[in-house]
């Protein structure tokens, strides 16, 4: 496991230091936020211990850049105050440590952290303009494909995530299929299914109006998976 820290106080960060250390995890420590940005750029962490309390870029702004770039890294928040503990578990933060904490505190959280990790991940923080949205993968009606990225159509509306569409097909559950080269859909959130032209099939979703149309070889392979399950229900 290899961890980000970040925190403008030189002691705290050097006790953090010698806490990680002892506990046995490689780490990277910077003073800033944006140091820890252009860390981040540069290396994959699993895990980052972020300082709230920073000049020009707040911890909470720095985990939400983190999150979107590196989708798979747990946060966890060190600060003197209690007021933002309630922000940070919004941000889908694992752990919340008042300072001044013990290593047992710190270990408590490093293991959670490892604990989850064997986990499927089951939300995504995504992105639109200076917003952003942790969303439960419960919660998306479809994805689809945008250049390095790709659109999620949630209740939120539209949100960009860093994966490639190919990437998510790997993270999310077997709830979602790719009906098109461009698109996965939410099964759960299907109302309607209507044959097009070349036996396409165009979906419709419940609570929104939007509609999304496979491909041949998708709807192809959608019935012959719908096949499958009913099958398998007999």
């Amino acid at each position: 496991m290899k961890i980000l820290l970040v925190d403008d106080e030189h002691l705290a960060l050097s006790r953090l230091e010698r806490m990680v250390g002892e506990l046995g995890y490689e780490f990277v420590s910077v003073s800033s936020a944006v140091d820890a940005l252009n860390e981040i750029k540069k290396t994959i962490f699993d895990m980052a211990i972020l300082d709230i309390n920073m000049p020009h870029i707040s911890g909470i702004e720095l985990a939400q850049k983190i999150r979107y770039t590196q989708g798979d890294c747990f946060i966890v928040f060190q600060t003197a105050f209690e007021e933002y503990a309630l922000k940070a578990y919004e941000l889908g933060a694992i752990g919340y440590i008042t300072k001044p904490y013990s290593k047992e505190d710190l270990k408590h959280n490093i293991t959670r952290a490892l604990s989850y990790k064997k986990q499927k991940r089951k939300k995504f923080m995504s992105k639109n303009g200076n917003e952003y949205y942790l969303i439960d993968e419960d919660d998306i009606y479809y994805i689809k494909a945008d250049l390095t990225e790709v659109i999620i159509r949630s209740s939120h509306g539209f949100s960009y995530y860093n994966k490639k569409i190919s990437q998510m097909q790997n993270l999310l559950s077997n709830k979602f299929f790719k009906v098109h080269r461009s698109y996965i859909i939410n099964l759960e959130k299907i109302k309607k299914m209507q044959t097009i032209e070349q036996s396409k099939i165009r979906f419709s979703f419940y609570g929104i109006d939007d509609k999304v149309e496979s491909s041949k070889d998708g709807a192809k392979r959608f019935r012959e998976y719908m096949q499958t399950l009913q099958s398998n229900t007999k």
